[in-house]
């Protein structure tokens, strides 16, 4: 079996490409930072002896993204499941007051990079009649929370493309899931912030956040249903958070 991950540098992608090696799929895993990608190439061949190809591209580079996945190697074609894992939130304003360039850095890689890596990778499986998409949206994608804004627009835009997948690729016996997380320690806020670790640390203050390791966990639950089930969606929040903007902080 082979899996497809973007963004498997860190964070979500990375544990998820860890939970799929244990269970014993090769890996196709992509990410902008090349060094990266190499050390978990040679720990999951050194720990789980599974093969792996690394691809190092931005999913916002629609040429590099399409031409990269049109040129797989032919024994990686036979992709059982794609993880759309690659994005990220960008500052934290009011959209009166929004930085522009965040607005197209989160619109291109949680939107329009989902859809290149789809377009490019969707067809391999209808063409075998069998793949399983995973979608990594967010709960900022249920529900509008204060300065949000234009990432919670992008994660909204993830939920209904999910939702638009799985209708179109029905007859083809394409599964499609949603996995949409509350609060988790990855990078995000330290990439949101700008690198401020004070102002990212205290979002996860006073209670126990989720982790990547969760999120692979479930993902593999996931994958691991028979054949005639799917599971559509799934809202995961630490058991400290009720909604978007409602913990229970000690």
């Amino acid at each position: 079996m082979i899996a497809y991950i973007t963004g498997a540098t860190s964070g979500f992608g990375k544990a998820i490409a860890l939970k799929l090696a244990q269970q014993k799929y090769d890996l196709i895993l992509t990410g902008r930072r090349e060094e990266r990608l190499k050390e978990l190439e040679k720990e999951i061949i050194t720990t789980y002896k599974r093969k792996v190809l690394t691809l190092t591209y931005d999913v916002r580079q629609r040429e590099t993204t399409l031409t990269i996945n049109a040129q797989l190697p032919e024994q990686w074609k036979q992709i059982d499941v794609l993880v759309n894992n690659a994005g990220l939130a960008a500052g934290l304003s009011p959209i009166q007051e929004g930085d522009i360039d965040d607005w197209d850095c989160m619109i291109d890689t949680n939107v329009k990079g989902l859809l290149y890596v789809t377009r490019s990778i969707a067809p391999l499986m209808i063409a075998r009649g069998k793949g399983h998409i995973i979608n990594i949206g967010s709960i900022a994608g249920k529900e509008v929370y204060p300065n949000g804004n234009v990432y919670c627009g992008s994660k909204f835009a993830v939920d209904a493309l999910t939702k638009a997948m799985r209708i179109d690729m029905l007859q083809a016996g394409i599964k499609v899931t949603q996995i949409a997380p509350g609060a988790a320690e990855t990078e995000f806020s330290l990439v949101r912030f700008k690198g401020d670790k004070t102002a990212a640390d205290k979002v996860y203050q006073g209670y126990t956040p989720l982790s990547g390791e969760d999120i692979a966990e479930v993902l593999a639950f996931v994958l691991s249903l028979p054949e005639h089930v799917c599971l559509n969606d799934i809202v995961i929040t630490p058991t400290a958070q009720a909604s978007a903007t409602y913990f229970n902080r000690k």
